[in-house]
């Protein structure tokens, strides 16, 4: 058991050997699968626009082609969106278990779950509403160096909080739109639906980016300790 200077704190062994690097590989296909599923989010908003502004013009005007041809454009849109964000759930749940394995040596005692919860806490229904998000906070927790000489230190949680904040309540407002588009069966009722939808593609290209905040600052705390080891030394000390 190593101790600090003053021979008094104990501090925890350090690890044998240096634990492996975050992929920055991987990183980079998640930065750049969640930049492109934020501008077919930006898209869809232009194609819900163009949609409302259609159905709520003047009836003597519009016609049932321009409707139609706004409509399948807007339904296009939609089938990017769904292709991106496959691509992204893919990418981001392969990139989280590997950065739930390569965090575990750092502070095994910090974590609650084992390293297959990294992609089984996604698909069980309800309890994927806040089982990734303890994950999420045990790495961030497990990154942050360690202090010395009685100082501590603390990592802002803000990317993770907001990340997560985002994710739900875009996720939980996005089946209320679709269930309210399900439900229309007017042009009037198609508006809302549409309107409401333009909100809920605002926040995914918003959550989209602090996503990728989230993902870079997590492999970032990672590699830092990982190369300049677990202890923190105060600047000046």
């Amino acid at each position: 058991m190593l101790t600090s200077k003053d021979g008094l704190s104990p501090r925890p062994p350090l690890p044998g050997n240096m634990p492996p690097l975050a992929p920055q590989g991987l990183l980079i296909a998640v930065v750049a699968a969640f930049a492109a599923t934020a501008l077919g989010d930006l898209f869809a908003v232009y194609t819900g626009v163009r949609l409302r502004t259609v159905i709520d013009g003047d009836v003597t005007t519009t016609t049932t082609s321009s409707l139609e041809s706004a409509y399948s454009l807007y339904e296009n849109a939609g089938r990017v969106q769904v292709a991106t964000s496959l691509l992204c759930a893919v990418l981001f749940i392969t990139w989280f278990f590997l950065m739930r394995r390569r965090t575990g040596p750092l502070a095994p005692d910090r974590f609650r779950m084992g390293s297959g919860w990294a992609i089984g806490a996604w698909f069980i229904p309800v309890a994927n509403l806040w089982l990734p998000y303890r994950v999420a906070v045990d790495m961030w927790g497990a990154c942050t160096p360690l202090p010395t000489e009685g100082e501590s230190r603390r990592v802002p949680t803000w990317p993770v909080n907001l990340w997560w904040s985002l994710f739900v309540g875009t996720v939980l407002l996005g089946r209320y739109a679709s269930a309210r588009l399900d439900m229309t069966d007017s042009l009037a009722g198609l508006s809302d639906a549409v309107t409401l939808y333009l909100a809920v593609d605002l926040l995914y290209a918003v959550t989209a980016g602090a996503t990728v905040v989230f993902a870079v600052r997590l492999t970032s705390l990672q590699r830092l300790k990982v190369t300049e080891g677990p202890y923190w030394t105060p600047v000046g000390a």
